[in-house]
């Protein structure tokens, strides 16, 4: 009788061990670019619930409040005004990427601004139709990113937004650069390139990238062959959004 019982319980402790852990090369996200960019900021999926999916990544918030650098099981939050917040787990997010981050390469860096990192970044990457985590620890003399506000209904369309988001700069920080180079097929899904958020090392300053000069620096790159998509449910307005245009030139905008 004893040993009938040996097998199921070993079982048991297996499937309890694989759930407490997301799946390797795998990037996970919550609703898509082309939503965002249409105005759909109501959050669906709590920070609590984005970190069982991944323990890296970039992202916003509810309303669009500030953005999202998930970085070793953490969710860092930078509003508006620059600063680093952490965010209740219960706060929900409209759009978010991550993954388990587990490096496959590593690469040194010194003396390189934002289009000079991703030369070395595109030759560093076996096949361009993959996804990459990106995450890069380093020293910068000086740093550009920006933030955006929350927003309130009826929602202006993320471009509009982004016309008059906050900037800020930053000299002599160190810090890590976290995101995804995504491939060029996830036009409307996700952004095609690179899309990275910075975090100082104190954790007081951060946002989403628009330029650096990188003195010196290490990236680690995680080689990710697979895509999950989870679409919201409970987005009451998203059946008003038209996702029928092509949003590339706002995307553009956006991004720069």
């Amino acid at each position: 009788m004893k040993k009938q019982w040996i097998i199921p319980l070993v079982l048991l402790f297996c499937c309890i061990g694989c759930a407490a852990h997301p799946p390797v090369n795998t990037v996970t996200q919550t609703s898509t670019i082309d939503v965002l960019l249409a105005g759909g900021y109501d959050g669906d999926m709590t920070c609590g619930e984005l970190l069982g999916h991944g323990d890296f990544g970039i992202g916003t918030f509810d309303r669009l409040d500030g953005e999202m650098i998930v970085l070793d099981g953490q969710v860092f939050q930078v509003r508006a005004d620059g600063r680093v917040y952490r965010p209740p787990a219960g706060l929900k997010t409209p759009f978010a990427a991550v993954s388990r981050f587990e490096a496959d390469k590593s690469v040194g860096l010194s003396n390189l601004d934002y289009p000079g990192l991703q030369q070395v970044l595109d030759r560093e990457i076996s096949d361009p139709h993959l996804f990459y985590a990106i995450r890069i620890a380093g020293r910068f003399s000086k740093m550009h990113t920006r933030s955006v506000p929350p927003q309130e209904k009826p929602y202006p369309p993320l471009a509009e937004v982004a016309a008059t988001q906050p900037e800020f700069e930053m000299e002599d920080v160190s810090g890590t650069i976290v995101g995804y180079r995504c491939p060029a097929y996830v036009k409307g899904i996700n952004v095609p390139g690179y899309h990275l958020h910075f975090i100082s090392d104190d954790r007081k300053q951060g946002g989403h990238i628009l330029g650096f000069e990188l003195d010196e620096g290490r990236a680690e790159i995680d080689r990710c062959n697979k895509f999950v998509l989870i679409m919201p449910e409970s987005a009451e307005d998203r059946h008003q959004l038209d996702l029928s245009r092509d949003r590339s030139d706002e995307l553009e905008k956006v991004e720069k």
